[in-house]
């Protein structure tokens, strides 16, 4: 029996179509993953930014034990993503970036680069290790890891 996961997938509407094929990756791979998200199977109707935030996904994130987010090329535009990144940071909730099937190396969220614990290719055993905790870094979409990351020092 595949373990069950809570999560929320954090994406653009526009990427609604990948969501189905992520979550085939991951019960491939042994997961069963019960998706928080809003999506065009689950439509949200709300209109205030506020209400929508407040009352519809702050109480989803809580639910999920981790926030993975979908990184396709317009995802680094999206300001409802990366609030979703920054909720779940508050929270104190694991954050994993998963590059898209086929996507080429792209800009990421801010916040995704400010905030995620791991971040993996397109394979169901990375991206598994990664909910889990077994993986900590960041793999660029072919699955090499990236080079060190920059973190500004301050002097006290």
């Amino acid at each position: 029996m595949a373990e069950r996961r809570n999560v929320f997938i954090s994406h653009i509407h526009e990427d609604d179509h990948r969501l189905a094929p992520l979550k085939d990756l991951l019960r491939d791979s042994g997961m069963e993953v019960r998706d928080g998200s809003i999506h065009s199977d689950k439509p949200n109707n709300a209109k205030s930014p506020d209400y929508i935030k407040s009352e519809i996904l702050s109480p989803r994130i809580e639910w999920a034990s981790v926030l993975v987010v979908l990184i396709t090329p317009d995802t680094k535009n999206s300001e409802w993503v990366s609030w979703e990144i920054e909720c779940a940071e508050r929270m104190g909730k694991r954050i994993v970036g998963v590059w898209d099937h086929g996507e080429a190396l792209c800009d990421i969220p801010p916040a995704l680069d400010q905030y995620a614990d791991a971040i993996v290719g397109w394979q169901g055993e990375r991206v598994k290790d990664a909910i889990e905790g077994r993986i900590n870094n960041r793999e660029q979409p072919d699955g090499t890891a990236t080079g060190p990351r920059a973190v500004p020092r301050y002097s006290c």
